[in-house]
């Protein structure tokens, strides 16, 4: 079992910078990739971004590529998402996950069935 806390939501101007973290305890050695997702009121939930293997990886999403930077910290078994030049479309509840597969297409990390484990959401609001 993996436990996946979200922290660092809040409110935030346009062009502003958030940073959101999800500790994860439990047995973390089992998780491959970590992703962020983001749903908007009466949306569906959507991909983010994505980091997986020992080289730290990385696939974003159009909507937030060179805006967003997701990191790790393996020693702290953290996860971030830096958010930068934050726009009002951007509020959304921010959900972690975290998956114990590999996947040779970076595509399947897009997807939300293929996460084995999930945060609360941290609620973010850009304001305008």
């Amino acid at each position: 079992q993996v436990q996946l806390v979200e922290s660092g939501g809040g409110l935030v101007q346009a062009g502003g910078s958030l940073r959101l973290s999800c500790a994860a305890s439990g047995r973390t050695s089992g998780t491959y990739g970590m992703g962020w997702f983001r749903q908007a009121l009466g949306k569906e939930r959507d991909f983010v971004a994505a980091i997986w293997g020992p080289g730290g990886s990385t696939v974003y999403a159009d909507s937030v590529e060179d805006r967003f930077t997701i990191s790790r910290d393996n020693a702290k078994n953290t996860l971030y998402l830096q958010m930068n030049n934050a726009k009002p479309e951007d509020t959304a509840v921010y959900y972690c996950a975290a998956s114990g597969r590999v996947f040779r297409n970076t595509y399947y990390y897009s997807k939300q069935s293929n996460y084995d484990y999930w945060g609360q959401g941290t609620q973010v609001t850009v304001s305008s």
